[in-house]
This record gives C-alpha cells, sequence and structure tokens, in this order.
C-alpha cells in the first residue's frame, strides 16, 4: 500500500468511526434538507471534518473537495471526499452505508478508500497497484453472459422532474435479461461490489463527482470498465455512470443504447 493510499485508508476509516458513534443516537440526530430527497445531518459533517483532519495533517497543501463544506484550496492534487454516501440509508438505520475517499491528481485519479463501517470491509486501490478488499487483492467476475449476470442500480432520485420513463425502460430490459437487478442505495459501494464480483455490473445517472471518484479507480484497479452512459470519461462531471465486467458492460451499453440516448437527450 502506498502512502497516499494508506492516507485515504485511514482516512475512511476515522470517518466510519464517527458515523458508528452517531449511529446509535439516530433520533437525536440534527437533520436538515439539502434539496429533493437529499438530506444532510449532524454524522455527515462530523465524519467529513474528522476525513479532512486526517489528510490535512498527512498533506496540508493538498486541496479538498468535499460533500457538505465544498471545495477548499487550490492545488494539482484534489482529495473527493463523501463523508457518508447512503445518508437516506443511515437515518433509517439501514445497514448499507459508507465513507468515500479519493485522490485526484491533475486530473486522473490516484488512490482511492471506501470504507463500509457496518461490515468494515475497506476496499481500497493505486494506480497501476491493483485494487483491494481487506488487504486482498480483488477482481472483477469472470462472468460474460448477460443472463447469469446480477445488476446494480440507483434509482435517479434526485432530479424530482425527470422524465422516468427512459430510465425505467431501461431497468425493465435489464430485469428481462439478466439474472437479476439490486437497488442497494449507496453508489460508491455499488461500484465496490463490482470491483470485487458481487456485481456484475450498474448504472446510475444524476450522481455527483464525490459519489464515483473513488469506486471509479477501485473498479479499474480491479480490471473493470467504468465510463459515462454514452461511454465518454467525463462522468464525474456528468454524473451518469455505466461500468462492469469488460463482457458485461459491452453486453448493458448494447441492450439499452436506445434507452441511454433517451436519457441523455
Amino acid at each position: 500500500m502506498n502512502a497516499l493510499q494508506n492516507v485515504a485508508v485511514m482516512a475512511a476509516r476515522r470517518g466510519g468511526a464517527i458515523l458508528i458513534r452517531h449511529l446509535n443516537k439516530l433520533d437525536k440526530l440534527n437533520v436538515e434538507k439539502k434539496g429533493h430527497n437529499d438530506f444532510v445531518s449532524d454524522a455527515d459533517r462530523a465524519a467529513e471534518d474528522a476525513v479532512i483532519e486526517v489528510i490535512k495533517n498527512h498533506y496540508p497543501n493538498h486541496a479538498i473537495l468535499a460533500e457538505e463544506s465544498g471545495a477548499q484550496g487550490e492545488s494539482d492534487s484534489v482529495w473527493i471526499i463523501d463523508p457518508l454516501d447512503g445518508t437516506t440509508n443511515f437515518l433509517h438505520g439501514f445497514p448499507q452505508f459508507c465513507v468515500s475517499v479519493g485522490l485526484q491528481v491533475k486530473g486522473r485519479m490516484e488512490a482511492a478508500a471506501v470504507y463500509d463501517p457496518i461490515s468494515q470491509d475497506i476496499f481500497a486501490a493505486a494506480r497501476g497497484e491493483g485494487a483491494t478488499l481487506n488487504d486482498r487483492k480483488i477482481r472483477v467476475s469472470g462472468r460474460k453472459e448477460m443472463e447469469y449476470a446480477l445488476i446494480g442500480t440507483g434509482f435517479p432520485f434526485r432530479q424530482k422532474d425527470m422524465d422516468m420513463g427512459p430510465y425505467l425502460e431501461m431497468l425493465g430490459k435489464v430485469v428481462k435479461n439478466t439474472a437479476g437487478v439490486r437497488r442497494p442505495g449507496a453508489a460508491a459501494l455499488d461500484l465496490c461490489y463490482v470491483a470485487a464480483g458481487r456485481l456484475d455490473g450498474f448504472w446510475e445517472t444524476g450522481l455527483k463527482a464525490w459519489d464515483l471518484a473513488a469506486g471509479s479507480l477501485i473498479i479499474r484497479e480491479a480490471g473493470g470498465i467504468v465510463s459515462g452512459l454514452d461511454g465518454s470519461e467525463n462522468y464525474l462531471e456528468s454524473g451518469h455512470v455505466l461500468c462492469g465486467t469488460p463482457k458485461v458492460y459491452a453486453g448493458l451499453a448494447k441492450l439499452c443504447a436506445r434507452d441511454i440516448k433517451a436519457i441523455l437527450r
């Protein structure tokens, strides 16, 4: 584990410890609504502060892009942080949420860690060095046939005025042509599940850079493919993502080509 990856892991673990502390007192949390189906609590803010403190202790001159506090500093090295991915799950005590920490240097992801404080699974990667789950190397599954593939997705829950028709058409096709579809509710973990072979593919729209940054590197270092829905590299900006094993990724793109065009229209 290189130094950058090690700091990402330490920061993610520290944030996760804060979340667990707050999980035992959900009824006392101060919760605010940021937008449609978009919430923030004391737990999010406390976890984010803890993550940033770890990073700044090691790299005080690096910049930060965090979900709750926004952009801080100017540097070619930017830590992209989601202190609590799956906030709605967390606020209901639903055990599917995580801390996501990624480092981007000159526009390229270099190190990443995603920590699930319930299972204590820590997914991590450094560019060119592979991906790990609890310090053991991981690879995407060897799945090739769509009919045997398990696919993850996320509903476009923040897009209140979005026409759901194209997404539902895509969802219907995937349900009919695969072994099943899952929607756990924490995109950063979903990406890591693809990297670890727990899912064979995943797609979602309307995400933010902090939802995708760490997980996208982990998938690539595990041998998977990740892109925008249109195959482009701008998924951190667009928030639309498609990923999977090489064969399943290609299968999803082909199966849903018409629906993808409609979604992006």
